[in-house]
């Protein structure tokens, strides 16, 4: 059952109207009890989720236009994975995903200093800097130093160690599995094909921050899944608040949704100035028609934005509505570092600006977005505490707080496989 009854909707909405659900709905499915506390709080559960979901599940660690050159490459340390992952765009323009380990001696090929390295391969080709070997950005071993003195090599069986990669919608996955499980697509079904369509490789303006927490990757998951905090966590950075409601939500195998309507914020002047520069443009303004037809398929005007979850550790915030300064949407990313350690990494994306001024406003849209992303981590450490000390053993949840309840479920249904 879905909760659109006989409203009239937008064309193409129609093939999705079946994933669209009431609050009754998502109770009936999840429940309504507490959830343990216990997969936080118990190290053992880690080490679970390292070897079940982080070793096996498609990954999102780029995007097509963060290395958009033959030769590009992006390195990503995922110590959640026990490695390091090289990202690189080969000579033919396909993009594959190594593990960034020399096979000689097992250094580094790319060294790296912080959690991301990016760069170009000169001549599409990546020397390790220890004892010079020679790799391509397609992964071949293509010289080494002294060959000959080496009693036996077998140069073809001694190229860079190939991880799975796949690409949906110019955001670049990867799986560590030897033998994935299901592709890409598969793992994604129909909420791929939900969020397919929109034009998130046009804004290729980003600004990112991240910052490593003392809570576990969950904590800070859960404490961007749900709407429920913005009136009191916000008071500072979004006053004015006039409420907002979660509806239209939907189960998507290990994924999830909903639809965020509402009037949105009474903005300071300045905030109001800039945000009304990007608006009055057809190149900035909200673009509603711009969201793919399953999102908001009866087209109300009080849209904010949608909030997919993509299992296990990706939000995606894709805002195109009233309350937003243009077509825009950000992500929310969550890495475990160790059981209580997590690197949170939060982008905005925009369309590139066109001249000053709306480079000015973005970047006013974009701090706005910071100060409520600084209040949002503000609460996490404490959370972890709270729990680790023992005082509760169960998370009461509410109906805005359903993407919580799921990502739980969904960790439990992994965790027994």
């Amino acid at each position: 059952m879905n909760n659109l009854g006989g409203m009239k909707l937008k064309p193409g909405a129609e093939a999705f109207k079946h994933l669209g659900r009431s609050v009754a709905d998502i109770r009936a499915e999840l429940g309504v009890d507490p959830i343990s506390v216990e997969a936080i709080r118990d190290p053992a559960v880690y080490e679970l989720e390292r070897e079940k979901i982080f070793k096996r599940t498609w990954l999102k660690v780029s995007t097509d236009w963060e290395i958009p050159e033959k030769g590009d490459y992006k390195v990503k340390e995922l110590p959640v994975a026990d490695t390091s992952v090289l990202i690189v765009r080969g000579k033919d323009g396909k993009v594959r995903a190594f593990h960034n380990v020399c096979t000689h001696r097992g250094n580094k090929v790319v060294p790296t200093s912080d959690f991301e390295t990016f760069g170009n391969a000169r001549a599409n080709v990546l020397s390790c800097r220890f004892h010079g070997w020679v790799f391509s950005t397609d992964g071949p071993l293509r010289s080494v130093p002294l060959e000959d003195h080496f009693g036996t090599l077998d140069k073809a069986c001694l190229g860079l160690r190939e991880i799975a990669c796949d690409s949906w919608e110019g955001f670049i996955f990867i799986n560590f599995a030897e033998k994935p499980e299901n592709t890409l697509a598969e793992f994604l079904g129909d909420f791929g094909k939900l969020f397919a369509g929109y034009p998130y490789r046009e804004a290729t303006t980003a600004f990112r921050y991240s910052t490593v927490l003392n809570c576990n990757w969950k904590v800070a998951l859960y404490a961007f899944s749900e709407g429920y905090h913005v009136p009191t966590i916000h008071a500072g950075s979004l006053p004015g608040f006039r409420g907002i409601e979660h509806s239209d939500f939907k189960l998507i195998g290990p994924h999830a949704s909903s639809t965020i309507y509402g009037l949105g914020m009474e903005s300071a002047d300045s905030t109001a100035k800039f945000a009304g520069l990007l608006h009055a443009n057809e190149h900035h303004g909200p673009r509603p028609d711009l969201v793919p037809p399953g999102i908001n398929p009866t087209g109300r005007k009080e849209f904010q934005f949608e909030l997919p979850n993509i299992f296990p550790n990706l939000l995606i915030h894709l805002a195109a509505g009233c309350g937003y300064p243009g077509m825009a949407y950000f992500t929310h990313q969550f890495w475990p570092l160790d059981h209580g350690r997590t690197l949170w990494e939060g982008i905005n994306y925009f369309r590139p600006a066109r001249n000053a001024a709306e480079r000015i406003a973005q970047l006013h849209i974009n701090a706005l977005h910071r100060n409520a992303w600084l209040e949002d981590t503000g609460t996490m450490e404490d959370t972890q505490i709270g729990i680790q000390s023992g005082a509760i053993d169960e998370m009461q949840l509410m109906d805005q707080e359903f993407l919580i309840r799921h990502a739980a479920r969904t960790l439990d249904d992994y965790l027994a496989r």
